[in-house]
């Protein structure tokens, strides 16, 4: 239980879970993913992590694919219509899925499941009978959708079917636990409530946090550029994860990494009792690096970031700086008078023209070079001017 828990939201409901454990049986394990983005990134790995530590444990793990509800477009977390995919997107997408979870899952261990197997089977009337068992008044206890109505905005009558199919797809799946985010924790009831309906015993629910982006704020999103990609470089995951600021590096660690509870443990105190806590993110990137590459390219990517940082006298006792600004981005020139880097753009300008200015021990050429909201980045000027920037 401590292990299914850790790193967890809400677990619901602890005493039924643990009537399942008991029966000694291994526990069908439910995850859903709609095959919306191809490329995953490290906030996606959040709930196949957790996964896979039910995995280890012995529990059958079932990955959905909603190839099905991928076509229908579900707005969770939205206060609109998420557009519908094509079924050729879907396919398309679905392929690279299976691809990149199984740098993290057991691929001998995973059963792989699509709902367009059973949705496929269903007719129009069959649809209806689903859509009786549940009631307008309830939908609309969704947050977004209440939000959505409460100002006069529009829902299509098609996404009031989504949190119903995805929960039949329990009901398809006999699951015992379904894991979702905890913006899914609506449609995960739906699961519940469905099983009972169709006289099934009810599965219990885990909900994992939304994993904040580098800027430790916002939700990790492309759109935000503060991710970090799983098909990325060893060098630009490790350069971005020992970016992060010092707090977050724990909450990075409690949902990505896949050292004991113990371990973690025996860190925090050694970190409390002044150990630098950059040793401890150096052992993190590197776990990551090799889980997404392998263990070999993870040892180049430190000499690498030794070689540019650490050997280029980069101090220990960096300031950390955060920027907050109104725009999508920013100059490097305004960021850098506005920090108090330079005293004026055109300071920084000459500054870059000169070749002293570094981006995470890069050398900048581009007067021009904007930087996006989300960014967390190793700023330097000459020998002795360093920050560590959060750009809001």
């Amino acid at each position: 239980m401590e292990i299914i828990k850790y790193g967890s939201h809400e677990l619901l409901i602890e005493k039924e879970l643990e009537t399942k454990l008991r029966s000694g049986k291994p526990l069908r394990v439910k995850a859903g993913f709609d095959p919306t983005a191809p490329n995953l990134h490290l906030g996606h790995t959040v709930l196949l992590n957790k996964m896979r530590r039910l995995q280890d444990l012995g529990h059958q793990i079932l990955f959905l694919i909603g190839d099905f509800t991928g076509m229908i477009g579900d707005p969770s977390g939205k206060n609109a219509t998420r557009p519908p995919l094509t079924r050729e997107q879907v396919a398309e997408n679905a392929e690279s899925y299976t691809t990149q979870v199984f740098k993290i899952l057991h691929p001998e261990k995973t059963e792989i499941v699509f709902n367009s197997t059973w949705m496929n089977q269903f007719n129009a009337a069959d649809l209806i009978r689903l859509s009786a068992t549940y009631t307008v008044a309830r939908m609309l206890e969704r947050d977004d959708f209440e939000k959505r109505y409460r100002s006069n905005q529009p829902i299509a009558i098609h996404e009031f079917l989504y949190p119903l199919v995805q929960g039949y797809d329990s009901v398809a799946l006999k699951a015992d636990l379904e894991l979702g985010g905890t913006d899914q924790k609506f449609n995960l009831l739906m699961g519940r409530e469905l099983q009972r309906h169709f006289e099934q015993p009810q599965q219990c629910i885990l909900t994992m946090p939304l994993l904040e982006g580098l800027d430790g704020v916002n939700k990790m999103s492309k759109s935000l550029n503060n991710y970090v990609g799983i098909t990325e470089s060893p060098k630009e995951i490790f350069g971005k994860l020992m970016s992060v600021s010092d707090q977050l590096m724990w909450r990075y660690i409690d949902l990505l990494s896949f050292e004991s509870i113990e371990t973690i443990r025996k860190w925090r105190r050694e970190v409390d009792d002044g150990r630098n806590p950059r040793d401890i993110k150096v052992f993190f990137a590197q776990e990551i690096v090799a889980r997404f590459h392998n263990r070999k390219e993870a040892e180049a990517a430190l000499i690498d970031f030794e070689t540019r940082f650490k050997r280029g006298s980069l101090p220990e006792d960096m300031p950390e700086k955060t920027l907050h600004i109104t725009d999508n981005d920013v100059f490097l020139t305004q960021l850098l008078k506005q920090i108090g880097l330079t005293t004026s753009t055109s300071e920084a300008q000459r500054m870059i023209d000169q070749g002293a200015v570094k981006l995470n021990g890069e050398k900048v050429e581009d007067k021009a070079l904007k930087i996006p909201r989300g960014t967390a980045i190793v700023v330097q000027i000459g020998k002795r001017k360093f920050a560590k920037v959060v750009i809001q």
